[in-house]
């Protein structure tokens, strides 16, 4: 299905500082395409929700990210993997009241993977940008892709993502996207 920002949502799982510090080498890129995906659920007008898994021992959301965010962006504190069984995360979610959810973050064959499989039996849309997801190891997150689709989540990337949420070339919308991926 296509994206539509009317009916989309931003997922960020668990991009953490202490947590980013331990994953592969393309973490970088995650927080990269993360922060992407931040400024253009924002500028479209798309909600942003944050998990955060046990904040005390893993840090916050990286500074890089957290920059990036928008004001309105929710941040949701979690112990579970499935970003699902929590409650805050559950009803932050309802109140936004979108069925589209764009999902990110890490790991991406853990915390990603059972919140993709929460959210798909709860009946959202749910697309993974495979470049905004990692784990400590590469063939892990390869994996990844496999157990997404499994449960019915729509692997994708994140230059899909932004360019279905747009629908069309043209606007300020469009010049200020096309200069995020540059």
């Amino acid at each position: 299905m296509k994206l539509v920002p009317a009916n989309s949502v931003l997922v960020l799982v668990d991009i953490q500082e202490r947590l980013v510090a331990a994953m592969s080498d393309e973490r970088e890129r995650v927080v990269k395409n993360a922060a992407i995906l931040a400024e253009a659920a924002d500028l479209l007008e798309i909600p942003v929700l944050v998990s955060e898994q046990y904040p005390r021992g893993l840090g916050g959301t990286v500074p890089a990210l957290a920059a990036k965010l928008p004001e309105s962006a929710r941040v949701v504190k979690k112990v579970e993997f499935d970003a699902c069984t929590n409650d805050a995360f559950r009803k932050a979610l309802g109140a936004i009241g979108r069925s589209q959810v764009v999902l990110a973050g890490m790991e991406a064959h853990i915390c990603v993977y059972q919140t993709a499989r929460g959210l798909a039996a709860a009946g959202h849309e749910v697309h993974v940008p495979h470049d905004a997801t990692c784990s400590r190891r590469l063939d892990h997150r390869e994996q990844a892709r496999g157990l997404w689709s499994a449960v019915g989540a729509t692997p994708s990337i994140t230059e899909t993502v932004l360019f279905d949420w747009l629908g069309k070339a043209g606007g300020d919308a469009f010049k200020t996207i096309s200069k995020l991926i540059r």
